[in-house]
C-alpha cells in the first residue's frame, strides 16, 4: 500500500452544467470507504442513507429535515454526522461546498453507534 497526498482545495471547479459537482478523491478498495468534495446550487432533494457521512461546509447553509419533522441548520465552518438509516429532506438553502468522508457500514451490523451532532455542535 502506498500512503498518497490528497490536494484539499476550497474551490475546486464545478460542473457548470450541473446541479451538482463532485470530485471523488478517495475510495478504498472495497467501495465501503470514501473522501471527496461536493458541491451543490440551493435545491431540496429527498435523501435515504446506507451510509454514515461525516460532512464539513466550506461554504452555504444547509437544513435536514428528518422523517418525524425535526430540522437541524448548519452553515460553512460547521461539521455534522449523518448516520446511517436517516430518511428525510436534504435542502441546499444557499449554494454548499463539503468535504464529504462516507463509510457504508458491513451489511448487518446496522447503523453505527454516533454521539448527538445537534448536542456536540451546542457544546452540551
Amino acid at each position: 500500500m502506498t500512503i498518497r497526498s490528497i490536494r484539499f482545495d476550497p474551490a475546486p471547479p464545478l460542473d457548470p452544467n450541473a446541479a451538482t459537482t463532485v470530485h471523488e478523491w478517495y475510495q478504498d478498495r472495497t467501495g465501503a470507504f470514501s473522501a471527496g468534495f461536493w458541491a451543490s446550487a440551493p435545491s431540496e432533494i429527498e435523501v435515504s442513507y446506507d451510509e454514515d457521512e461525516f460532512c464539513v461546509l466550506i461554504e452555504g447553509t444547509v437544513e435536514l429535515t428528518d422523517a418525524s419533522g425535526h430540522t437541524e441548520t448548519f452553515q460553512a465552518g460547521q461539521s455534522f454526522v449523518i448516520p446511517s438509516g436517516f430518511k428525510g429532506v436534504w435542502k441546499s438553502v444557499t449554494a454548499v461546498r463539503k468535504f464529504y468522508v462516507v463509510h457504508l457500514p458491513v451489511a448487518g451490523t446496522g447503523a453505527a453507534s454516533l454521539p448527538d451532532a445537534a448536542a456536540d455542535l451546542a457544546g452540551t
